[in-house]
């Protein structure tokens, strides 16, 4: 990377000489400076029903992280503020963040790895690789949200968040709420339990350990489900941009966006999200802890046709059949239309990715060939995101 090296206090990393302006917004934010409203973000898949957008609070950023390639190579790399609500703990470059779902395609890429292989096929019915599976649906249908398994069907308590075996014999032996195939709703804490056992049925590996040993390990992306201790001291504490942040964020009571995010209890409680169970649990759909570098590469490698620094996971027909619109038409739970690959959302632009609540998000922009992650632990909206996402595209298209 042709950079500088950042000294001030609010803002530390490697830039681009090019986008120095994105450097500089990234400041303005942790300097509590408020960008302005704009329009919803492409690839936010989390925003509220109705396009309504939670409420950023009266500070723009807390800490956080950015990194952007552009043709293959990093061009932005930053990191500042405090891991901590005290500010007693600075952002480093290896601060990891708990990036809700943003984890999602990780967990899909986990699965698609072995249909890569030939271990799983994607039209393959769930119960061929999980006996006593009960609904009719296939591994694509799983991975594009269309499964009929939004919700947990058996009401738990936060005490089971990290009870596997528990939770996916829930989902065993549930009843999908609709035929699978024929209607979309993002599966918002489900995805990942779904995805976790088939992995866990083919391979024999969690996911959590898959994903270390063959995606994470062989392309240096520090992504993780479930932390051990020593990298737990590493994570930043998630805080809410606005005291209603987790009232506001389920929706409507009853609704199926509240039922979904609201069952197992906990994944929006500070005091379970800061702490060491939900840290060394694997909650795949929500509980990635990542760093903002390493989703960029993930997206790079994918962007570059599933290769990165001379290591193929990916053949380039699978990323393209992967990263190709799988449905297209309202998300029951988004309460939007929407176009649903296998693990992402595809953008009119052609962008895929995804956003997850809180404000994190990462994602490749094949047009204009860059890749851009962005990692926060302040909980709010994305116009923080969307700001240096204008300021970005000015540097590329000027």
């Amino acid at each position: 990377m042709s950079a500088d090296q950042v000294r001030e206090d609010r803002v530390d990393g490697d830039w681009d000489r090019r986008f120095v302006a994105v450097r500089d917004a990234f400041a303005a934010l942790l300097g509590d400076e408020r960008p302005p409203d704009h329009r919803p973000l492409p690839g936010t898949t989390d925003d509220l029903p109705g396009g309504a957008t939670a409420g950023t609070g009266t500070v723009a950023e807390t800490g956080a992280s950015l990194v952007v390639w552009h043709r293959g190579r990093p061009v932005l790399d930053l990191y500042g503020g405090w891991r901590d609500s005290a500010r007693t703990r600075q952002w480093s470059p290896d601060t990891l963040v708990n990036v809700y779902s943003v984890g999602k395609p990780v967990a899909a890429l986990c699965v698609l790895l072995l249909v890569e292989r030939g271990r799983i096929g994607l039209d393959d019915p769930v119960a061929r690789h999980w006996p006593g599976f009960r609904a009719e649906a296939t591994v694509r249908h799983v991975l594009s949200h269309t499964a009929g398994l939004p919700v947990f069907p058996v009401p738990r308590p936060e005490q089971d968040l990290d009870d596997w075996s528990l939770l996916t014999g829930d989902l065993a032996a549930a009843e999908p709420l609709w035929a699978p195939g024929t209607v979309a709703a993002e599966h918002a804490l489900t995805y990942g339990h779904l995805l976790g056992e088939l992995v866990r049925r083919v391979d024999g590996r969690t996911i959590g350990r898959f994903l270390a040993d063959e995606i994470a390990g062989p392309w240096r992306l520090d992504l993780h489900f479930g932390l051990a201790p020593l990298d737990q001291a590493r994570c930043a504490d998630l805080g809410y941009g606005n005291p209603d942040w987790p009232v506001t964020i389920l929706g409507a009571p009853g609704s199926l966006r509240a039922r979904a995010l609201g069952n197992p209890a906990g994944c929006l409680d500070l005091a379970v999200l800061n702490g060491p169970r939900w840290r060394g649990a694997e909650v795949p759909a929500v509980n990635l802890h990542a760093t903002a570098a390493g989703l960029a590469r993930l997206y790079a490698g994918l962007l570059a046709g599933g290769e990165l620094d001379g290591v193929r996971l990916f053949g380039a027909d699978l990323v393209a059949e992967a990263t190709r619109a799988q449905y297209t038409g309202d998300d029951l739970l988004l309460e939007r239309p929407v176009r649903w690959t296998l693990g992402m959302q595809v953008e009119e632009d052609g962008s895929w990715g995804m956003g997850g609540i809180g404000g994190s998000v990462a994602w490749a922009d094949p047009a204009r060939d860059y890749t851009f992650a962005y990692a926060t632990r302040h909980l709010a909206g994305f116009d923080r995101v969307e700001h240096l996402v204008d300021v970005l595209h000015t540097c590329l298209d000027g």
